[in-house]
């Protein structure tokens, strides 16, 4: 798929804001319990979702969980304009994951890092099994999601935007895809985490101490895509896998919700036009 390598995303000499800020006012790590947001330990943070803010792609959503803050664009279908790299059997699907360079407090690189191919990578495989790409024979579709703001759990934010993006665009899906994450440390699992509370595994020592993202198709009651880090015990990892599923289940209600407000301001448009 295309990617930018021409534009310039910053000065090539400058100054980290860092180094203004107050040294009291980082904040520290501390109990994971409770919340410093004032959740339970299996509650999801509240969602905002709206289609349609970027013109010029075929389908478009922003979302907001908590404080993270998500966009994804979705372009296609549209003919491969390589002839080798067409595929009669189906549209060929490319994901780009990408940082925004002021969402982190470290300024992130113009090229893209290790983190953001590996999310791609994830991103792609589990999008893959929600959509009808049989449909499109000959055909690229691409998502490209950029983080706005990182405040934790990005991927499963991501996940369940381009989801929505691809509905959106009007592309035939077979479902549409949930991602939820959890922070297990011992006996304690927080859904959703926040930046401070994600898993860091230079200080995360220890057996069933790590986290877990999970894409869930809801009406289909299926998971098409699962990536964990960190040790976990076989009956914890099945608990926490069952905590994600019913996380994604909440936000399912979300997502329908703002697909149905999509559609609905679509339908004067269509009704002008004809």
């Amino acid at each position: 798929m295309p990617v930018d390598t021409k534009r310039v995303r910053g000065p090539d000499e400058s100054q980290s804001p860092l180094l203004f800020a107050r040294l009291d006012a980082e904040p520290k790590p501390g109990p994971l319990l409770p919340r410093a947001d004032g959740r339970s330990a299996a509650e999801p943070r509240p969602v905002f979702a709206r289609a349609g803010l970027v013109s010029q792609a075929d389908g478009s959503v922003y979302a907001e969980c908590g404080l993270s803050k998500v966009l994804c664009a979705v372009y296609g279908p549209r003919e491969i304009e390589r002839k080798e790299e067409r595929r009669l059997s189906g549209a060929a699907l490319g994901c780009e994951f990408r940082f925004a360079p002021f969402s982190c407090k470290k300024r992130a690189a113009w090229i893209q890092g290790n983190l953001e191919k590996e999310y791609s990578s994830i991103m792609e495989q589990s999008l893959q099994p929600a959509v009808c790409l049989h449909k499109y024979p000959r055909s690229q579709i691409d998502v490209y999601v950029i983080v706005l703001e990182n405040d934790g759990s990005t991927l499963a934010a991501a996940l369940t935007c381009a989801s929505m993006a691809l509905a959106e665009a009007g592309i035939e899906m077979f479902d549409v895809v949930v991602g939820c994450s959890l922070r297990q440390c011992g006996a304690i699992s927080l859904l959703d985490p926040t930046a401070l509370e994600e898993f860091n595994a230079a200080s995360s020592k220890g057996v069933d101490n790590g986290s877990m993202t999970v894409a869930l198709l809801p009406t289909l009651n299926q998971i098409s895509g699962l990536v964990s880090k960190g040790e976990w015990e076989k009956q914890t990892s099945v608990e926490a896998i069952k905590a994600c599923v019913e996380g994604c289940q909440k936000l399912y209600s979300v997502v329908q919700q703002c697909l149905t407000r999509s559609v609905k301001r679509k339908i004067p448009e269509f009704v002008s036009k004809a």
